[in-house]
C-alpha cells in the first residue's frame, strides 16, 4: 500500500497529463489514472512492485481510455493517439506536465478551485488529504474540484502551452496558486497549529518542478527562492508550547542552512534567466536580506525598505503597502511605519484582515503606545481563526494592557469600557427586537474596529468615521445612515455627545433606477463564484428583494418545485441552487467565507450547524456585487429579473 501511494505521488501529474494530451479533458484523464491506481492497489501488493512502476500505471491507464472510447464507438477517431508514439513524434513528458500545470491554475477558475485541482492533478493528494490540510469537509474539496472540470470542458480550455502575452498572465495564474499552497502551509489561517509543513512541501515539490520545467522564467526561480528561504526558518517559528516566535527574536542557528543555499541558488538562476524584476524575485531579494543577516540587529532594513517601495509601485496592493509599512517602521523608526498603516486602517479591503491590526499593534508598542497597542492586539485576536496566533496576540495584548495601567472612575462615561457599554445599551428593555438587531451590527463592528477594551472616553468622531470609512464606504445611502443613526443613538446614551460629527448623512434618492443591462448581465453569469452566481441568479429569476433571498435558509427549499415561501425561481438558479447545498440539511443558504470571530456573538439561527459559518451579509452582498457589475446595486438587479436572461457562453 505504501508502495503504491509512493509511486502514485511521484508518477500521477505525468500519467494525467500524458492522458489529457491525447484526450483533451483532463476529467476523463484523471478518471483513467485513478482506474489504473485501483488497479495497482489491488494487484501490486499479491505479485509486486513492477520494475517500472510508472510505465506500469501509464499502460494500464492507456488501455483502460481505450476500452472506454470502444464502448463509446470512438475508437477508430482516436486509436492514432492513443498508439505508442513513435519516437519521431514523442513529446518530452515535461511538456505535458508543464500544459497540465497551466490548465489547473487556469484563471477562469476560482482560486480556491485552482489550488485542490492542482494539489490533485499535479500533487497526486486524495480528496481526503486536501480536506485535512485546508480543515475543510471532503465534500467540499470533492465539489470544488468537480466544479473546476467541469468549468474547464464548459469553457473549452485547450490542453496546450499559452504563447505570447498570454504566457505571462497564465503563468501569473499558476505561480499563484503554488504561492496560496505554501502560504497556507507556512502560516494556516486556521485551525490548532501555526503551521502545516506538508502543504509547505508540496507547494516546494511544485515549485521546483515548475522551475525545471521552465528553466528560462526568471519568476519561477525566484518563487522558488522565496519559499526555500522562507521554509529554512519553519523550525525556529514556534516555542517550546508551539507558540509563535517573532522573526527578531527567532534562534538564527535553527534556520536550515541547506534550504538557504537552494535558495540562494535559486536567487542566482532567476538573475541568469534575465528580464525585469517581478513581484516574486523582489520579494525573494527580500528574503535574501534576512538570510544573509547574522542577527537581528545585523539586518539592513533600509534595503529591504527600498525592495518593498519597489514591489509596491509594482503591485500596489493594500498588503505589500502593509509590509513596507513594517519596513519602513524598522528603518525609519514606529511613527513613519504608523503614518503608513494609518493610511491602511480605512482600506475596506484590509477591514477583517488580522495582520493589519497586529502590524498596528507592533508598531504603537514600539512607539510606547501601549493602551493603543493592546486594543490593537485584541481586534487581531479576535479575527485571527487560528488558535495559536490567537493566544500569541492576547497575551501580547494583556502585556500592554498591563501596562498601560487605565484609571476606571465611576460614571458611565468614564467607568465602562466600549464592550460593556454596548453590551448594556443592547440589553435595554425600551428598544424591540427589530432595533436591537439593527443597532447590534453596527455597535458590533464598532467594537470590533475599536476595541473592546478601549474606555469610552477615548472615543471620538474622528475614531469614529475611520470605522465607517473602513467597513460601509460602498454601503446605500439608506444603510449608511442607519449605521449612523445607531452611533448617535449610542453616543447620546452613553453622554459621549454627537459621534457622527463628522459623517455626512447621505442623501438617499430612490428613484427608479435602470436595470441591469444585458451585457452586465452576461457577465456575471460568467462569475467565477459559485455562491455569487446563485445569490444573482435568484435574486434575477425570482424579482425578490435580496434581503429577502439573503434570509432563506436551507430548510426553506422546495428544489424539486423550484421555490420557498413566495419565492420562485428558474432554471439558472435550479442547476447552481442544487450545487451550492451540496448536501446540507440546515442552516443559511448563503454563508459568509469565514466563521464568525471569537468576539462577535451572531443569533443561533444565522450560524450554518454544519460548517459553523454565519449566514452572508446584506452590506457584503452588495459590495460583491457593486464590485462585479461595475456599480449596480442589487435593487437594481431585483427589478430586472423574471427577464429572458442571456446565454452563460
Amino acid at each position: 500500500m505504501d508502495a503504491v501511494t509512493a509511486v502514485w505521488r511521484e508518477e500521477s501529474a505525468r500519467i494525467v497529463a500524458g492522458l489529457a494530451r491525447m484526450l483533451g479533458d483532463v476529467g476523463l484523464a484523471e478518471e483513467f489514472a485513478q482506474d489504473a491506481l485501483v488497479a495497482a492497489l489491488e494487484t501490486w501488493p499479491r505479485d509486486g512492485v513492477p520494475d517500472r512502476p510508472g510505465a506500469w500505471l501509464m499502460t494500464t491507464a492507456k488501455r483502460r481510455a481505450l476500452d472506454h472510447l470502444r464502448r463509446d464507438r470512438r475508437h477508430d477517431r482516436v486509436i492514432g493517439e492513443l498508439r505508442p508514439e513513435r519516437p519521431g513524434r514523442d513529446e518530452p513528458p515535461g511538456d505535458d506536465v508543464l500544459r497540465l500545470m497551466f490548465v489547473s491554475s487556469h484563471p477562469v477558475l476560482p482560486a480556491e478551485e485552482r489550488t485542490a485541482l492542482t494539489l490533485r492533478l499535479l500533487g497526486g493528494l486524495t480528496t481526503a488529504e486536501i480536506a485535512r490540510a485546508f480543515l475543510v469537509r471532503e465534500a467540499v474539496v470533492a465539489g470544488r474540484v468537480a466544479r473546476a472540470k467541469r468549468t474547464l470542458a464548459e469553457e473549452g480550455v485547450p490542453f496546450e502551452l499559452p504563447q505570447g502575452p498570454e504566457l505571462a498572465v497564465r503563468l501569473a495564474s499558476v505561480l499563484e496558486v503554488i504561492y496560496l499552497i505554501f502560504n497556507e502551509g507556512y502560516s494556516a489561517t486556521a485551525g490548532e497549529d501555526l503551521m502545516r509543513p506538508a502543504l509547505a512541501l508540496e507547494a516546494l515539490r511544485l515549485g521546483r518542478l515548475l522551475a525545471g520545467l521552465a528553466p528560462g522564467e526568471s519568476e519561477v526561480h525566484g518563487l522558488v527562492a522565496l519559499m526555500e528561504i522562507q521554509q529554512s526558518r519553519a523550525d525556529a517559528r514556534t516555542g517550546p508550547s508551539g507558540e509563535p516566535v517573532q522573526l527578531h527574536e527567532q534562534d538564527r542557528g535553527r534556520w536550515d542552512r541547506e534550504l538557504i543555499a537552494r535558495g540562494f541558488a535559486s536567487m542566482l538562476r532567476a538573475r541568469e534567466a534575465g528580464g525585469g524584476l517581478g513581484p516574486y524575485v523582489l520579494q525573494a531579494a527580500i528574503a535574501v536580506c534576512h538570510a544573509r543577516a547574522a542577527g537581528a540587529a545585523d539586518t539592513d532594513w533600509d534595503q529591504i525598505a527600498a525592495l518593498y517601495g519597489a514591489l509596491a509601485r509594482l503591485l500596489p496592493s493594500p498588503v505589500v503597502r502593509l509590509n513596507q509599512a513594517v519596513a519602513v517602521g524598522m528603518a525609519t523608526g514606529p511613527e513613519a511605519g504608523l503614518a503608513l498603516v494609518d493610511s491602511l486602517l480605512s482600506d475596506p479591503a484590509l477591514r477583517d484582515y488580522p495582520p493589519l491590526s497586529a502590524v498596528h499593534g507592533d508598531l504603537l508598542a514600539r512607539a510606547g503606545r501601549d493602551a493603543e497597542a493592546a486594543t490593537a492586539f485584541e481586534r487581531a485576536a479576535a479575527l485571527t481563526r487560528n488558535t495559536a496566533e490567537r493566544a500569541f496576540l492576547l497575551t501580547r495584548a494583556a502585556r500592554h494592557r498591563t501596562a498601560s495601567s487605565l484609571a476606571r472612575t465611576a460614571g458611565v462615561r468614564d467607568m465602562a469600557l466600549l464592550g460593556e457599554a454596548v453590551d448594556r445599551f443592547l440589553a435595554r428593555t425600551d428598544l424591540d427586537a427589530g432595533t436591537i438587531r439593527s443597532y447590534g451590527q453596527t455597535l458590533r463592528r464598532l467594537r470590533l474596529d475599536l476595541g473592546a477594551a478601549t474606555p469610552l472616553a477615548e472615543i471620538t468622531p474622528v475614531l469614529v468615521a475611520r470605522v465607517f470609512a473602513a467597513a460601509w464606504s460602498t454601503a446605500a445611502p439608506r444603510t449608511w445612515n442607519r449605521h449612523r443613526a445607531a452611533v448617535r443613538s449610542f453616543g447620546a446614551w452613553a453622554g459621549l455627545g454627537d459621534l457622527p460629527a463628522e459623517l455626512p448623512r447621505k442623501h438617499d434618492d430612490r428613484r427608479r433606477r435602470p436595470a441591469v443591462a444585458d451585457q452586465a448581465l452576461a457577465a456575471l453569469w460568467r462569475h467565477p463564484s459559485p455562491r455569487e452566481r446563485a445569490l444573482w441568479r435568484l435574486v434575477h429569476e425570482s424579482g425578490a428583494s435580496a434581503a429577502a433571498v439573503l434570509a432563506l435558509n436551507v430548510e426553506d427549499l422546495d428544489l424539486p418545485a423550484r421555490r420557498a415561501a413566495t419565492i420562485t425561481w428558474g432554471d439558472g438558479a435550479a442547476a447552481l441552487l442544487e450545487e451550492l447545498v451540496a448536501g446540507r440539511t440546515g442552516g443559511p443558504l448563503f454563508l459568509a467565507d469565514r466563521r464568525p470571530a471569537p468576539a462577535r456573538t451572531p443569533d443561533p439561527a444565522d450560524l450554518c450547524p454544519e460548517t459553523g459559518r454565519r449566514r452572508l451579509s446584506y452590506e457584503r452582498a452588495e459590495y460583491l456585487f457593486k464590485q462585479a457589475s461595475g456599480g449596480y446595486t442589487l435593487h437594481q438587479l431585483a427589478t430586472s429579473g423574471r427577464r429572458p436572461a442571456p446565454a452563460a457562453g
